[in-house]
């Protein structure tokens, strides 16, 4: 249940609430408000989150079942039409895996946009990044680019100095946290930064 509030937290704080599609469903189970927008081919639309977005005046963007874009990508790209400058994607877990894989790989297509689920979150960092949480929380640092360069760590058990990642190795997986804070720093590359609670 604790879980489950910080995302319901997340969600009722956002100033612009987005459904792809299905998640509008997931909206009405388990994080009890209604979105502002949903988008997407509505083929997950149940006749019950119908009728219950129809009643919280919620728009709907309807697209043809035959497109280029997931109804994630839509939504994303929906939202930064409308000015967001901070985006927290969730949701993204569940499902299929290439659903999974591609919605990772959206978030190379922003900047300050966060996969979040009720355990654990994700983000491409920008070559400098602070990462709060408890002791004992899991990090794993996952290069994108072929390279990641001069990799330092602060406040993680397994420190890193000025040391490079290479696309497909596992060494930066399961890094442990030594208190609230603990830092990351690069020189080149893209890194998938992956802070998990438990």
């Amino acid at each position: 249940m604790q879980k489950r509030a910080r995302l319901q937290e997340i969600w009722s704080r956002a100033d612009l609430r987005i459904a792809a599609n299905g998640g509008a469903r997931n909206a009405r189970l388990f994080l009890e408000r209604a979105p502002h927008v949903v988008v997407g081919d509505m083929d997950s639309v149940d006749d019950e989150t119908r009728a219950w977005l129809e009643t919280s005046h919620c728009e709907l963007i309807r697209h043809p079942r035959a497109k280029d874009e997931t109804d994630l990508e839509l939504a994303l790209s929906l939202a930064q039409e409308r000015g967001a400058d901070e985006i927290t994607i969730l949701g993204a877990f569940g499902g299929r895996v290439d659903h999974f894989l591609g919605n990772v790989f959206l978030l190379t297509r922003a900047r300050n946009l966060k996969i979040v689920d009720a355990a654990s979150e994700l983000w491409i960092g920008e070559g400098n990044q602070e990462i709060q949480g408890n002791l004992g929380n899991v990090v794993s640092l996952i290069p994108l680019s072929e390279r990641v360069e001069g990799i330092t760590t602060e406040h993680l058990e397994y420190p890193l100095t000025k040391e490079t990642l290479e696309r497909g190795s596992t060494r930066g997986i399961s890094n442990v946290m030594l208190g609230e804070h603990a830092r990351v720093h690069w020189t080149r590359g893209t890194l998938l930064i992956v802070h998990s609670f438990e």
